[in-house]
């Protein structure tokens, strides 16, 4: 198990890394790399010499991994360009919570995009969608072997909560024992509003980086 997987797990449950301004240097994730952030603490997973990283960032800059001078300098050395700086939140499995809403497996006759880039980044991804159509949740294990959610709303049924409905409903399908996690622009106040709602609580923010998707 890579070591940022229990990291992730016990940050889920309350337990935050130190905000001791440290940074832990790890290797890859398998086929990603990524630079995480909590509150005072970073963590750079990624196949390069400690000592090349370390030369990069300045002692007591709490913000010098996720600057951009940082990541364009790991993307040019991974021979990767880094993805967007997302917000992310996890929660907790629980079979109560959800009100009702059916899902139900989803049967592609035409995959959606979010479902082909879940496939590009994410293993045994599964997909439901809810019954009458509208919504769609995605399920895959993403960074270091955690389970990762994306949802898609149809654009007719935006703005009626289906958003925090399908992230609650989320939360009834990962199996006991494992938490959830989401990754969201902070520019997206309507997801993080969702995902809030639905019970998620932000842990920090993280960059990844992998090979664009063949879509």
């Amino acid at each position: 198990m890579h070591p940022l997987r229990p990291l992730l797990e016990a940050a889920a449950r309350g337990a935050l890394p130190p905000s001791d301004g440290g940074l832990d240097l790890w290797p890859a994730a398998g086929a990603l790399s990524a630079v995480c952030a909590f509150s005072g603490h970073f963590v750079v997973a990624a196949d390069v010499p400690p000592g090349w990283v370390r030369a990069r960032l300045p002692p007591g800059d709490f913000i010098a991994p996720h600057s951009p001078a940082f990541l364009d300098a790991l993307g040019q050395r991974l021979g990767l360009s880094p993805g967007t700086l997302d917000v992310v939140l996890a929660a907790l499995p629980d079979t109560s919570v959800g009100d009702g809403l059916e899902l139900v497996p989803f049967e592609e006759a035409e995959a959606p995009g979010r479902l082909v880039r879940a496939r590009s980044f994410r293993d045994e991804v599964r997909a439901w969608s809810t019954r009458p159509r509208g919504g769609l949740v995605i399920l895959g294990r993403g960074l270091a072997g955690r389970w990762e959610l994306s949802i898609e709303t149809d654009s007719r049924s935006r703005g009626q909560g289906l958003g925090r409905r399908l992230a609650m409903a989320s939360r009834r399908l990962v199996p006991p024992g494992e938490a959830i996690f989401a990754q969201t622009s902070p520019g997206n106040a309507a997801s993080l509003r969702a995902l809030l709602a639905a019970g998620f609580v932000p842990l920090g923010s993280e960059v990844i980086f992998a090979a664009a998707p063949d879509v």
